[in-house]
């Protein structure tokens, strides 16, 4: 119990402590009292300059980190597969592509683009699940697949980036994920569908506590096994595609944050949902922060930096987990 209490401390104060430093830290650098006096008086233009350019991306860092992180575990609840991620089995891909689909073709309905990327999230997952699906659902066979739809969407994607300069840049946050230059009304959209989802999220986690049993087993029990299975799918879906329509695709989120959550906090999903939920916060916010100072005035994308800490980590779960290949 105590191990829990510290890890929920620890993550919570370096959170706190990360947003301050990323907020305070950068081409224009000030303390933290003349961040906090010039935020409430708006009397210093360094200030008004930061509030609004670098703390848009902050509280998006701090939305899209915590709904990938989310949406892996209730992936990994529903389909039973330690390496089920939004960006791994093609969800935050799917969503992108109808994006900047959306952007190329109807740039007038901009404004619902949250809906437009679920749509291509929620496509992208039922491909997985229909593909994968041959006398029940092979957890390696899912990757695959997932793996393959990925590929497909993001070169799709590319072609539609290309197609002509205005969809280029628009898609470019798409692709790259990049947290440059977002506004407060991209802050409105992550906060307002993002919450929902969170909220949703952690109704449902008794559900996904439930799914680690057998199906049969469930049944037997009375519990409406495709139903809870749906609708967490339908959650997971809604977080990963308003995360990728705002702050773009990144992978391994969703991977990291809930193995890491369930060493510390163990498999109950009351605490690994929160938890998840803060630690993706505060790993998204530390890619950015790192990517925004590290080679100043280059921009390292965040994305990169996930991607770098990422792939050996998706290696090390391959070469340790035997659910991995079905044994």
């Amino acid at each position: 119990m105590y191990k829990k209490i510290i890890s929920f401390a620890v993550v919570i104060v370096s959170l706190f402590v990360l947003t301050i430093y990323s907020m305070t830290t950068g081409s224009i650098a000030i303390t933290v009292g003349e961040l906090l006096t010039g935020l409430f008086t708006g009397t210093n233009e360094n200030v008004e300059i930061i509030k609004d350019l670098r703390l848009p991306r902050v509280v998006i860092a701090l939305f899209a980190g915590a709904t990938l992180s989310v949406s892996g575990v209730l992936l990994q609840a529903v389909m039973r597969n330690p390496l089920a991620e939004p960006g791994i089995i093609g969800i935050s891909s799917g969503a992108g592509f109808m994006s900047i689909m959306m952007i190329t073709f109807f740039p007038t309905l901009f404004f619902y683009t949250p809906l437009f990327s679920f749509i291509g999230g929620a496509v992208a997952f039922l491909f997985v699940y229909l593909f994968s699906w041959k006398s029940g659902l092979n957890p390696l066979r899912m990757i695959l697949i997932g793996v393959a739809i990925n590929a497909v969407f993001t070169g799709l994607s590319e072609l539609m980036a290309a197609r002509n300069a205005s969809s280029m840049m628009s898609g470019i946050s798409v692709s790259s994920s990049t947290l440059t230059m977002k506004t407060w009304d991209d802050v409105q959209v992550i906060a307002l569908y993002g919450t929902i989802g969170l909220i949703l999220s952690f109704l449902v986690y008794a559900w996904c506590n439930h799914l680690s049993l057998r199906d049969q087993t469930l049944k037997n029990l009375g519990f409406r096994v495709n139903r809870a299975r749906f609708i967490i799918s339908i959650i997971a879906v809604l977080l990963a595609s308003i995360a990728t329509a705002i702050a773009g695709m990144f992978t391994f989120v969703g991977l990291l944050i809930p193995h890491i959550g369930r060493s510390l906090v163990g498999n109950d999903h009351k605490l690994l949902i929160p938890f998840s939920a803060i630690a993706g916060a505060l790993l998204i916010l530390s890619a950015d922060t790192l990517g925004r100072t590290l080679l100043s005035p280059i921009e390292i994308p965040a994305s990169i930096i996930m991607a770098v800490i990422g792939g050996p980590f998706l290696i090390f779960l391959l070469r340790k987990s035997d659910r991995i290949y079905g044994n």
